[in-house]
């Protein structure tokens, strides 16, 4: 991705391969191949299952023959940033501070471009860890409008890609995300409201609200 001997200044390849600035400065932590195997197959059924927490994916990796400790598991799905979506004790507090959105697309009805556009964060293995890469979808057409890639999940890589997909293609009416801090922070939520559109969060427990968006991934 980033060659740090080419002619190329690495500001502009960051810019060129859509990757945030304060991000190409900074190596991943390596992860092993097990932990690198391991956190596909969670990713995998944390898609299928997003319900899920550390214990019931342990009980689940266990009937594939598949051991490992439920702390590990926990500690894994920490770094990928995922987290059961199913109501669970402790888990239901939103980020101190943040403003939680209701949820607006329940029996909504969406047949047009610019309606509503959806934001979502996912994790990409690498050789030597992975990086994140946040997008922004139109629900009505599925096309990808903008996407951004980093190494650490913050409101800054939100910001970013929001901020293109306006200016490649204007604003939406709804602007829809899950309640990660990346989304939930005045920073990001500050750039959509400033443009006029509404925001809506899926609701905590909901898993179902964002399935669509993230079978965008696969």
């Amino acid at each position: 991705m980033i060659d740090r001997d080419h002619q190329l200044s690495i500001t502009r390849q960051a810019e060129l391969l859509g990757i945030s600035r304060g991000t190409v400065y900074y190596l991943p932590q390596p992860v092993s191949p097990a932990d690198l195997a391991l956190m596909r197959k969670l990713d995998e059924l944390h898609l299928e299952y997003p319900f899920m927490g550390a214990r019931m994916l342990r009980d689940q990796l266990l009937r594939q023959g598949i051991h490992a400790g439920r702390r590990h598991i926990r500690t894994l799905m920490l770094r990928m940033g995922i987290e059961a979506l199913a109501p669970q004790p402790g888990t239901s507090k939103a980020q101190p501070g943040h403003k939680i959105y209701p949820y607006l697309l329940r029996k909504l009805a969406i047949t047009r471009a610019n309606h509503v556009w959806a934001l979502d964060t996912t994790y990409i293995p690498m050789a030597r860890g992975f990086v994140y890469l946040t997008a922004v979808v139109d629900v009505a057409s599925r096309k990808m409008l903008a996407h951004k890639v980093a190494i650490t999940l913050e409101a800054v890589l939100a910001k970013e890609v929001i901020e293109q997909a306006f200016a490649r293609y204007g604003t939406p009416e709804i602007v829809n995300t899950d309640q990660g801090s990346q989304f939930t922070a005045e920073e990001f939520t500050s750039v959509v409201l400033a443009k006029g559109c509404k925001l809506s969060m899926d609701g905590r427990g909901a898993w179902r609200d964002n399935v669509f968006v993230e079978r965008l991934w696969r």
